[in-house]
């Protein structure tokens, strides 16, 4: 069998994340064959290099999202091809501004993946999006969005700023869509496609399907949605965090809508995805394993354990969220004062390496 492994600033990169589980995957499995589809999130994560990797792996493409660089057509598209895209881009756009209230979350829902795909299919036909989703007629095509009738009052508010920041975003987000991974001698030739996280890494996978039904398998650890509201800085506009948040709600949705199995690694992250719509049916929690014999003699000190003592451990990032732990630990100091909190970690990122 021939999978086709999505990663987004992970594997095969050295920096990555999830590249310890990824390996272990890959390296496990050596009966079939492997092709790494990875998008890089900084250069300095490029300069890096990638890992050592298995002869099972057979092809290794990568793309950036972390440059403006990309498709060179766009610009020219023709009249015909300017209308779709002011279609398309529309309805995405009024799909991400349309209300939160749940009255008609089915029909948002088909509103915003019909203008996903539409926009793969432009892209296909011409060259790629990018230049298109950065232009003007981008920007204006996202502002008529926010403003129309029935638009949240964030996004009606929305200023010239915040819609050039929102653009900049979307267009890293969706550049996936211009990519050229979809033919039968990339990912259309593969059996399965594995996305090791949602977001952006699984896009290439709902492509695959869209284009040559190829069935997708996603797995997170981490739910990539949470991760995004984690990181969302309190500098961000209100009308950005908004925005930003309704795009990536929707690509979650429908995400969690058709891939065919999900494999979230803890009750966590499972919730997260039932909470954005995905079919209890679909889901297969698989928390992950790992041989506990070099932990056998960190569990208790010489003289016993304390049992006060809660001990956190792992990479010291928003998406961790270690604010919410200190918060409860405060809670836990309030009924128990002898309690001690002991974090154990390094930074996440280039600076913690």
């Amino acid at each position: 069998m021939r999978t086709g492994l999505l990663t987004e600033g992970g594997y095969p990169y050295a920096s990555g994340d999830a590249g310890l589980w990824c390996d272990r995957l890959v390296r496990g499995l050596g009966q079939h064959e492997f092709d790494l589809y990875a998008l890089s999130r900084s250069r300095h994560q490029e300069e890096q290099g990638l890992l050592p990797l298995p002869p099972q792996v057979t092809r290794v493409r990568t793309a950036p999202l972390w440059t403006a660089e990309g498709d060179g057509g766009a610009v020219g598209y023709g009249r015909r091809a300017r209308r779709r895209f002011t279609e398309h881009y529309g309805e995405l756009a009024g799909a991400v501004c349309a209300a939160a209230d749940g009255s008609a979350s089915g029909t948002v829902a088909d509103r915003f993946a019909n203008a996903l795909y539409g926009l793969a299919e432009l892209a296909r036909e011409e060259g790629g999006l990018g230049a298109a989703l950065r232009s003007d007629l981008g920007v204006r095509t996202l502002e008529r969005a926010c403003r129309a009738p029935g638009a949240p009052r964030t996004a009606r508010e929305a200023r010239v700023a915040d819609l050039l920041t929102v653009t900049g975003h979307l267009e890293r987000a969706l550049r996936p869509l211009s990519l050229d991974w979809y033919g039968e001698d990339a990912l259309g030739a593969a059996d399965l496609c594995h996305a090791a996280s949602g977001g952006p890494a699984a896009l290439p996978g709902l492509l695959a399907r869209h284009f040559c039904g190829v069935p997708l398998l996603v797995t997170e650890y981490g739910v990539h949605l949470r991760a995004h509201y984690l990181g969302q800085g309190p500098g961000a506009a209100p009308a950005v965090r908004a925005l930003l948040a309704a795009f990536h709600g929707r690509l979650a949705t429908e995400i969690y809508r058709r891939a065919e199995i999900l494999t979230p690694g803890n009750a966590h992250a499972r919730r997260w995805q039932e909470r954005c719509g995905a079919d209890r049916a679909r889901i297969r929690t698989v928390y992950p394993g790992m041989a506990a014999d070099g932990f056998t003699e960190a569990g208790e000190s010489p003289d016993g354990a304390d049992p006060d003592t809660l001990v956190w451990v792992g990479r010291v990032e928003p998406a961790k969220d270690l604010v919410s732990l200190l918060h409860a630990f405060a809670e836990v100091r309030r009924r128990e004062p002898g309690a001690r909190l002991r974090i154990v970690g390094s930074p996440g990122g280039p600076e913690g390496t």
